[in-house]
C-alpha cells in the first residue's frame, strides 16, 4: 500500500451518512465507498433511500456488500437508536456519523414569517440535522469506549447571514457553534467532532431559489451568490471528497477535532 492509499484507505470505517438521499450525501456515499468504507444511508422515506442505495449500487457494483439503506426519522430518539442497532447488524458498530439531515422551506421578509415553518425548518436542521443523532450516537461509543467521529454540515449562513432564510440561517449558526462545543465535551472519549462548510452547490432544495425554471437561467438569488463568489460559479459534489477524506480519516486528521472547514469557492473571503 502507498503512502497516499495508506494515509486514506478507510477500510474498516462504518459510516452513517443522514439524510442519505441528497446530492451532497450521495456524494459523500460514493468517496466512502471507494475509500473502502461500508456505509449505511439513512432516510426518512424508504422509497427514496432504496433509490439512492439502487443508484450507487449500480455506479459502484463491487461495493454492494458495503452499502445499506435504512429507513430513520432522525429527529426521533427511538428511531435513531434502532437505526444504530440495524446499522450494527449490517456492518459491525458505526464509526463514522456524517449528519446531512437539512434544508430549507421558502424564503420571506422576516415580518412575514409563518412561524409554523420557522420551527419546522428548526428541527429539521438542528434536532434532526445534528442534536438527536449526535446524542444517540456518541452516547453509544461513549459506553463501547469506541472513538468514532462525526462530521456535521455546516453552511455559509453559519457565518454570513442571508436574507429571508431565517429559521435556516438560525439553525445552521446553532450547528456551527454546536460543533464546536461537542468537541470539547467528546474530546476525553477520542470522539472527534468536525464540519464541512459546503459553498453553493445545486441540490434538490435549494434548485428553485437558484435556477429559473421557465428560462434554465440564474435568478436574481443565483447572480448574487455568482457575483459574491470569487470563483464565479457554484461547486460540483465530486469537489466535496478530499474534505470528505481528510475529516474521515484518523490517520490524516487524527488531532483535529472542532473545525468547520469551508468548501465554498472563495465565498467567505470575497471583499470590495
Amino acid at each position: 500500500m502507498s503512502y497516499i492509499e495508506e494515509m486514506f484507505d478507510l477500510s474498516g470505517t462504518r459510516a452513517i451518512i443522514t439524510g442519505g438521499a441528497g446530492v451532497i450525501a450521495g456524494a459523500f456515499a460514493e468517496t466512502l465507498l471507494k475509500a473502502g468504507a461500508a456505509v449505511a444511508l439513512w432516510g426518512h422515506r424508504q422509497s427514496t433511500i432504496d433509490e439512492a442505495v439502487k443508484g450507487l449500487s449500480s455506479a459502484l457494483p463491487g461495493c454492494k456488500d458495503r452499502l445499506v439503506g435504512i429507513q430513520a426519522d432522525t429527529g426521533v430518539e427511538a428511531a435513531v437508536k434502532a437505526a444504530v442497532a440495524a446499522t450494527e447488524k449490517a456492518f459491525g458498530p458505526p464509526t463514522l456519523l456524517i449528519n446531512g439531515v437539512g434544508g430549507n422551506r421558502g424564503k420571506s421578509a422576516f415580518v412575514d414569517q409563518d412561524m409554523e415553518l420557522f420551527d419546522l425548518v428548526m428541527r429539521l436542521n438542528l434536532n434532526a440535522g445534528l442534536m438527536v443523532p449526535t446524542k444517540v450516537v456518541a452516547a453509544y461509543w461513549i459506553e463501547r469506549k469506541i472513538k468514532g467521529s462525526i462530521i456535521n454540515l455546516t453552511s455559509m449562513s453559519s457565518y454570513l447571514p442571508l436574507s429571508g432564510v431565517w429559521a435556516y440561517g438560525a439553525a445552521k449558526s446553532a450547528v456551527l457553534n454546536l460543533t464546536y462545543a461537542s468537541a470539547k465535551e467528546f474530546a476525553p472519549h477520542g470522539i472527534r467532532v468536525n464540519a464541512i462548510a459546503p459553498g453553493f452547490f445545486i441540490g434538490k432544495q435549494n434548485r428553485a431559489l437558484l435556477i429559473d425554471e421557465k428560462t434554465g437561467g440564474l435568478t436574481d438569488r443565483g447572480k448574487a451568490i455568482i457575483a459574491h463568489t470569487p470563483f464565479g460559479r457554484f461547486g460540483e459534489a465530486r469537489e466535496l471528497a478530499g474534505a470528505l477524506l481528510f475529516l474521515a480519516s484518523d490517520k490524516a486528521s487524527g488531532f483535529v477535532t472542532g473545525v468547520s472547514l469551508p468548501v465554498d469557492g472563495g465565498y467567505l473571503v470575497h471583499n470590495i
